[in-house]
């Protein structure tokens, strides 16, 4: 049976294959040390940029299909305010396992 709505990865089908030329080059970049790395044409931060810096900004935490037994009280009181149930019982459970975090610490 076909899945709907499924997404495939086709970056990579739509790049040319590499030239011998490219491959040789990306291995003589991954044989150097971090010493020999030129960083001259990489942008310098400053103080002030890493200051507005935000950590995990951009973080998607990956996503595990689990089949799962809950109460249906429990069920019926996600679901009552509407779609996205799911989001609801991952934020109760993320908050939940959080709280627990802090308190070990």
């Amino acid at each position: 049976m076909k899945r709907k709505n499924s997404v495939r990865d086709v970056r990579h089908s739509l790049l040319p294959p590499l030239t011998e030329e490219q491959k040789a080059q990306i291995a003589s970049l991954r044989a150097l040390g971090d010493a020999e790395i030129d960083y001259g044409d990489a942008p310098t931060l400053s103080e002030e940029t890493w200051a507005q810096a935000v950590q995990g900004r951009f973080y998607k935490p990956m996503k595990v299909s689990k089949t799962i037994r809950i109460d249906a009280d429990i069920l019926a009181w996600l679901q009552r305010p509407g779609k996205g149930y799911q989001k609801r019982l991952n934020a109760v459970l993320r908050e939940a396992m959080l709280k627990e975090h802090e308190h070990e610490e």
